[in-house]
């Protein structure tokens, strides 16, 4: 189970996380904060629908593929939280997901 070390004191960070309020903190990266908030699923697999959460923490692995402020295709482990992000699950094969507001 992931969890913080007790030194871990930066800032309050609020973001969203498909629409429910969250508080992540200052350094976090976007992986880091959704695990800390006990969320282990951003992604579903393409042709099974098998859940998908963050592994490596580095880049590597892809498991970790969220949509943030309407951008796909985004490594949660690569990104820093920035206020006010909104976070969502992205669901599918990533090249099929459409940016919001795209036309």
């Amino acid at each position: 189970m992931f969890r913080r070390l007790p030194e871990a004191t930066g800032a309050p960070i609020p973001f969203t996380f498909d629409g429910r309020e969250m508080v992540g903190r200052r350094g976090d990266t976007v992986a880091a904060a959704l695990l800390a908030a006990g969320i282990s699923v951003c992604r579903t697999m393409a042709v099974s629908g098998a859940p998908r959460g963050p592994y490596c923490m580095m880049g590597v692995c892809f498991d970790c593929l969220v949509t943030i402020d309407g951008a796909a295709n985004r490594q949660g482990c690569l990104v820093l939280l920035v206020e006010g992000m909104r976070i969502k699950t992205q669901a599918g094969a990533p090249q099929a997901q459409a940016e919001e507001g795209a036309t």
